[in-house]
Parts: structure tokens; C-alpha cells; sequence
């Protein structure tokens, strides 16, 4: 007996696993009740203070984060404008280094040893990579009411010297993390 996959469930499977490897995950989002999108018209952010030599070579793509953020909520039917703007948008960026390890096993990592079998063996975190990782929080804030009204995280891995994936990372996060705002 032959199994045929419909089209529609491979195209669905695939569709799974390429969200399962996306390289950006929405970490939380919080509203406050009753809160939608449709309510605001104009938005514009709040001024950006930057600190931490740690950031500095990412400050050129803060930009391209703003500029992001305007085209998802513009596509959502606000528009931006300086001049007392329904919601203001306070972004925050945190780039931290990460160790990754792994324990070794007895079984996978046997002791090497030579004459008297007088030895002891214990399990060890064994450091693997360094890398880079990035949060990116945003906030909503209703302008007349000066309340927070929405606010949502996500992060992920920052790649090494490849500005074209991470500008990549940026607009999938971006846009993986503003569709969570209730319309």
C-alpha cells in the first residue's frame, strides 16, 4: 500500500517547521483590557537614550528597528506624526554575551587514563560557544493618558559580522512581535 501526501499537508508541515527554526521568538506580551489598535490613529517614539560601549556597534541598526516599527504599524493604519501623537512607542534594546555548555557523560566522554586505575570521574560543564544575544522591548503608551497600554518582548541570537541576516532578524522579530498587538 502506497502513501500519498496531499500537497496542502506538505506545504502545512513545511510552513511548521520553518516557524519551529525561526531565529526570533516572542517572549511575552501583555494589554491592558480592552485595548485595541483600531482605537489610535498617530504614534511616534519616545527619545532614545543610548549607554554601554556594548551597543555601539549596534547602533545603526536601532534605526532600521524605528523604521521597521513605522512600517508594521503604518500597514496597520497608523500614521506617525511628532505632534501630540495618540500612542508613543519606548523600544529598548539589550544586547548580552551568552556562554553555551554541555555536561559530559561518562558514556559519550570516558576518561582517558594510563597505568593505576586510581582515578575519579565527575560530570562537567564543558563551555561549547560564545554568542551574542538581543532582547527588544517595546512599550505603548497612551499619550493623553501618559499610561502604558501595551507591551511585548522578543529576542533572539544577534549573528556574527552578517549585517544582511540580522537587518533579516529584525523585520521577522519586529513583525512576529507587533502582530501580537490586539487590532
Amino acid at each position: 500500500m502506497q502513501m500519498m501526501i496531499k500537497p496542502y499537508l506538505l506545504l502545512s508541515m513545511l510552513c511548521l517547521l520553518v516557524a519551529a527554526c525561526s531565529p526570533v521568538r516572542v517572549l511575552d506580551v501583555e494589554a491592558d483590557e480592552g485595548f485595541r489598535l483600531s482605537n489610535y490613529k498617530t504614534f511616534d517614539f519616545y527619545e532614545v537614550e543610548t549607554s554601554g560601549v556594548e551597543l555601539e556597534p549596534y547602533a545603526p541598526h536601532f534605526d532600521q528597528v524605528k523604521q521597521e516599527v513605522t512600517q508594521q504599524l503604518e500597514r496597520r493604519g497608523l500614521s506617525r506624526s511628532s505632534t501630540q501623537p495618540d500612542l508613543k512607542i519606548n523600544l529598548g534594546v539589550v544586547v548580552a554575551e551568552k556562554v553555551q555548555t554541555r555536561e559530559t557523560n561518562i558514556l559519550t566522554d570516558p576518561p582517558f587514563y594510563m597505568g593505576q586505575r586510581r582515578y575519579t570521574w565527575k560530570s562537567e560543564e564543558i563551555e561549547v560557544r560564545r554568542y551574542q544575544q538581543g532582547t527588544l522591548s517595546q512599550h505603548l503608551v497612551d499619550n493623553a493618558r501618559n499610561e502604558l497600554v501595551w507591551q511585548g518582548a522578543a529576542e533572539g541570537v544577534v549573528p556574527d559580522d552578517n549585517s544582511a541576516k540580522l537587518q533579516k532578524q529584525i523585520r521577522e522579530g519586529l513583525h512576529k512581535l507587533i502582530q501580537q498587538i490586539p487590532q
